[in-house]
């Protein structure tokens, strides 16, 4: 296939060209903090070609499955942390990635998971997880279950490991960058306390996107952990990550009724092509369920979004949309609220350089 029109749709596009940029946007902002290593999430790409650009051949990655975990692996990546704490069904299973060579350390925040950590036979590295304010995972840097959690874990402990999501909720650069300041102060604050324990700690990781792009300073943190900038999407771009015209994933659809009553047209990608995450709802532009551009992913559709969705059914509407450029049949692309859902939905990209498709990269999907 060498065109847009030779594809089914719906389908997921990728443009390689608004990948790099993302790419070197990231790079950039990290290399500003000497001594400080980016460690590229994968969770939203979950694709090699893409970890090759991103971590500069093969560097340290983050994942958020073991079927991530094995594909990567398989793929030469060898330097992972798993990011979503570790269960002990799961532990062979990493220790089994490390008995064949690879470097798989695993998170918790949990005392009896530790034991059972320690206990295990198997090659195991750890970080503990410590909540630096979104709430969501992880114990609080001056607590003593901190301290408790490292005493059961004993020379697996390798580092500390934070996230500050919250920062999604930033709504300005200096918002973001005091967020980022305070994970920095107080994920360091752990593995300082820690070191006065007398654990060795060779790992400090933090990050966001937003946080990983405005931190001010990282002084104590070894790397920054960042995913959906590579591709981007609507909330990102409201938070500074990229430029809105910078998302670098879209999906390809087609126009199959078009109703002048009522100013719209319906489009062959729904909920499961789009999903449903209305991340946009509290920013300052709300997208709906996706912003509609042209089948050169050009913004000359007027203010075209979609604004429901059912299954396989999506809705356009938008101030200027212009009905008559939009026969059934006729294509567009969506970008995303929320990349990493709306891709989590399709088994491979079909990769554009110059506005050409050039490949299929497969994606590694699922547990």
């Amino acid at each position: 296939m060498t065109s847009l029109l030779d594809l089914p749709t719906p389908s997921l596009l990728l443009d390689l060209d608004v990948l790099k940029r993302n790419l070197a946007r990231m790079a950039e902002a990290v290399a500003r903090h000497p001594g400080v290593v980016l460690r590229p999430h994968m969770k939203t790409a979950k694709n090699a070609q893409v970890a090759d650009l991103a971590a500069q051949g093969k560097g340290p990655i983050t994942v958020s499955t073991l079927a991530e975990a094995r594909y990567f692996a398989d793929h030469g990546f060898r330097d992972q942390i798993y990011a979503v704490g570790i269960v002990p069904a799961k532990l062979d299973a990493v220790a089994a990635l490390n008995a064949a060579g690879n470097a798989v350390k695993v998170i918790t925040d949990d005392l009896d998971a530790a034991r059972a950590i320690a206990a295990h036979p198997g090659p195991l590295e750890v970080l503990i997880e410590v909540d630096v304010g979104e709430g969501r995972a992880g114990v609080l840097h001056d607590g003593e279950e901190l301290l408790a959690i490292a005493a059961a874990l004993g020379p697996r402990l390798v580092g500390v490991l934070s996230h500050s999501g919250h920062s999604y909720a930033g709504r300005s650069i200096a918002a973001m960058a005091e967020i980022a300041e305070l994970e920095r102060s107080r994920v360091v604050a752990a593995a300082e306390k820690l070191r006065a324990a007398g654990h060795a700690l060779r790992i400090v990781s933090a990050g966001a996107s937003p946080t990983a792009m405005y931190a001010g300073r990282l002084h104590g943190v070894t790397e920054m952990r960042a995913g959906v900038y590579m591709m981007g999407d609507l909330l990102q771009a409201q938070l500074g990550v990229h430029p809105l015209d910078d998302v670098a994933v879209t999906v390809l659809a087609s126009v199959i009724g078009r109703y002048p009553q009522r100013q719209a047209v319906l489009l062959d990608a729904g909920a499961l092509a789009l999903s449903k995450d209305r991340s946009t709802e509290a920013a300052p532009k709300d997208w709906k369920f996706g912003r509609v551009l042209d089948l050169d992913g050009r913004p000359t559709l007027g203010e075209a979004m979609v604004v429901r969705v059912h299954q396989e059914h999506g809705e356009v509407r938008g101030e200027g949309l212009p009905l008559d450029r939009l026969p059934v049949g006729a294509r567009v692309r969506v970008a995303p609220n929320h990349v990493c859902l709306t891709a989590a939905a399709h088994a491979q990209y079909h990769v554009l350089e110059n506005g050409r498709l050039v490949a299929i990269w497969e994606r590694a999907n699922h547990w």
